[in-house]
């Protein structure tokens, strides 16, 4: 991993590490992060605190990602409608069996092509190729995976069949309305870059597991995220 740098920054490392954490394991605005920094005395703007999570959020990201183990092969694709800018405009996502945000990309159509570049970017950039590739109805997926000889893996489902991505869009639903919609979609799909490196750092299904090991989950994925954002 890259080691990060914090020169010629008025702040401590642990200060402006703390801030990007806040912003992107909750759902806080900059102006929270700001409110919570300055109840620890730590008097810092909101402005200063959106330009370290676009200088460092995604850095830290690529070292989260670069730490995760190998995703499920069983991969669901979907896609949802966001107001970006105040247009409407489609996020293809995918995940895993598991829930784990595979991929993403934000784009202006819901056709063959578009599907065509998330399944591009998805063999193209994970460890582990797909087992099966489970769809909602949508034609452009079948057109896609036709064209990319990846038939015999589509699984076409119907609600139940896909809820797995349908559910992982949720914490996407919550960030878009405390950030009021997205400005433009190169930020949009900036921060959902880094947002879903963080949430799969952090991401355990808490109804599954005992309370002892969710102690032990969180001390792990604090770990991975110290390393992550070491200097």
């Amino acid at each position: 991993m890259r080691a990060l740098s914090f020169k010629r920054h008025r702040f401590p490392a642990e200060v402006i590490r703390h801030a990007v954490w806040l912003y992107f394991r909750f759902t806080l605005s900059f102006r929270d992060v700001e409110e919570l920094l300055a109840q620890r005395g730590i008097e810092v703007s909101y402005e200063t605190i959106r330009c370290w999570t676009i200088k460092f959020g995604p850095r830290i990201a690529r070292n989260l990602k670069r730490q995760r183990p190998k995703p499920s092969p069983r991969w669901h694709l979907d896609e949802m409608v966001c107001s970006v800018g105040g247009r409407r405009t489609y996020l293809w996502r995918a995940v895993d069996d598991e829930g784990e945000v595979l991929d993403l990309v934000m784009q202006r159509r819901r056709d063959t092509n578009a599907a065509l570049k998330l399944l591009k970017r998805l063999l193209r950039n994970q460890p582990i190729g797909p087992e099966s590739i489970t769809t909602d109805g949508l034609g452009s997926y079948a057109a896609a995976l036709k064209e990319l000889e990846l038939t015999d893996l589509h699984r076409p489902g119907r609600l139940r069949e896909n809820n797995r991505a349908e559910n992982s869009h949720l914490p996407i639903r919550r960030r878009e309305r405390k950030m009021q919609g997205f400005k433009s979609q190169a930020s949009a799909q900036r921060f959902l870059t880094t947002h879903a490196a963080v949430y799969n750092t952090f991401y355990t299904q808490l109804h599954l597991i005992r309370r002892q090991t969710l102690r032990q989950f969180r001390g792990e994925a604090m770990r991975i995220w110290d390393a992550a954002a070491a200097v």
